[in-house]
């Protein structure tokens, strides 16, 4: 996809990738030591909500700058008949929108939950959920090459 949000989306994947990470290592971590839900935990937490969500934003900016977008108005749904654009265009935005649905879920459900233990367990569930569909989603080819 060539448009002038495309620098910023792959920059910020790799920001918001690494940051989800640390997150649910975080999450594990506090789940298996039983440690009490901190001030810093509610931070990474929240950053890489945070993150996530400024990137969905750019995402969607891109998608809809993007050339390729044009292709839905020229093809229509013969567009699931291209792998490509399919994957661009269909797969990759709404995986990426579920994932990011997954880790405000968690987040919202850690805030309503009493437990130190319980916080970590919503953290690490949707947000490990969250980071598996993003990576899964990423278009590899275009991201690498």
């Amino acid at each position: 996809m060539d448009s002038k949000f495309l620098p910023l989306h792959s920059i910020l994947a790799y920001v918001a990738l690494g940051v989800l990470l640390i997150a649910v290592i975080n999450a594990i971590i506090g789940v298996t030591s039983k440690s009490l839900f901190k001030p810093k935990d509610r931070s990474i937490s929240l950053v890489a909500l945070i993150i996530c969500h400024v990137q969905l934003v750019v995402g969607l900016l891109l998608y809809f700058d993007s050339p390729k977008f044009e292709q839905w108005s020229l093809l229509g749904m013969k567009i699931m008949k291209n792998s490509e654009l399919r994957q661009l265009l269909v797969e990759h935005p709404v995986t990426n929108i579920i994932a990011i649905v997954l880790i405000t879920i968690g987040w919202s459900k850690h805030k309503r939950e009493e437990s130190n233990n319980g916080k970590f367990k919503k953290i690490a569930l949707f947000y490990l959920l969250g980071l598996v569909l993003l990576l899964a989603m990423i278009p590899y080819k275009q991201w690498l090459g």
